[in-house]
């Protein structure tokens, strides 16, 4: 499988971002140019989603085990990780925790939310029920989703998966997001491989755990599996923020993580 890239800065610490569900890299670049002055930016399309290769399931534990390839034992990262990107990161490092020197978590927890997954569904349903053959604008895309996705800042998140092809048979539109085998593995997606990472030792590198005020994706009731798993963990709430915490106050966010990014440049690697 190969997962697409895209490296911003040249010097500095590198600090590596994984995005969540209906995703892509480029949500990151935001953040990722703002840190790039400093530190080496490496943004990832997931598999399922953006450039990146569509595998035959999806699988928490062979998602972090690709992303952990395109890292280096001698040269460990800050790893940031969003919702389904958020898991996959929190996997990874306690699969291959010498690639990772500190791990930033947001807005999602190490736990199976079990049926809270039905927004997603519904919003895989939406995608999967517009015919794109009748559209022939984006304008005419926002229009077909409307109904299904009221919400103006979400429509036009899951949008920028629809992609337009030009070929030998003409123009077409196609979504970059899997969305058959996104919508048949939810529950994984939602879930949490706690029995296949049960005999993993708990990471003891620095945690950040980022949540949305109004998101419960992070709470107290999680907090003790987050520590189970992550003994070094501080939570940072962010108000005024959802699920989507990076977007939705990106300027707070920003100086969150550059103060836990710049705690790794000043350490050291080792840290």
């Amino acid at each position: 499988m190969s997962l697409h890239t895209t490296d911003l800065g040249e010097s500095g610490s590198r600090v590596v971002f994984c995005h969540g569900l209906f995703g892509q890299g480029k949500n990151w670049t935001h953040v990722g140019k703002a840190l790039a002055d400093e530190h080496r930016v490496t943004l990832v399309d997931m598999p399922h989603h953006g450039r990146s290769a569509w595998p035959e399931e999806f699988d928490y534990l062979d998602v972090a085990d690709e992303v952990a390839g395109l890292l280096d034992p001698d040269d460990p990262v800050t790893l940031v990780g969003h919702s389904m990107g958020g898991k996959a990161a929190m996997v990874l490092a306690l699969r291959h925790p010498e690639r990772v020197a500190r791990l930033c978590v947001v807005d999602m927890s190490p736990v199976d939310y079990g049926g809270r997954a039905g927004e997603f569904r519904h919003y895989i349903d939406a995608m999967q029920g517009m015919d794109l053959s009748a559209i022939t604008t984006r304008a005419e895309a926002d229009a077909a989703l409307a109904e299904a996705v009221p919400n103006t800042t979400v429509r036009s998140f899951l949008l920028q998966n629809l992609r337009r092809d030009s070929g030998g048979d003409g123009d077409g539109w196609r979504w970059q997001a899997n969305l058959e085998v996104l919508g048949r593995d939810l529950a994984e997606l939602g879930g949490w491989p706690g029995d296949r990472v049960a005999d993993a030792a708990p990471y003891d590198g620095p945690v950040l755990w980022v949540a949305g005020q109004t998101s419960p994706y992070v709470s107290d009731e999680f907090a003790p599996a987050m520590e189970r798993y992550f003994p070094l963990v501080r939570r940072v709430t962010i108000k005024d923020a959802g699920h989507w915490v990076h977007s939705e106050q990106p300027e707070v966010f920003l100086e969150v993580l550059r103060r836990f990014v710049g705690a790794q440049a000043r350490s050291g690697s080792s840290s």
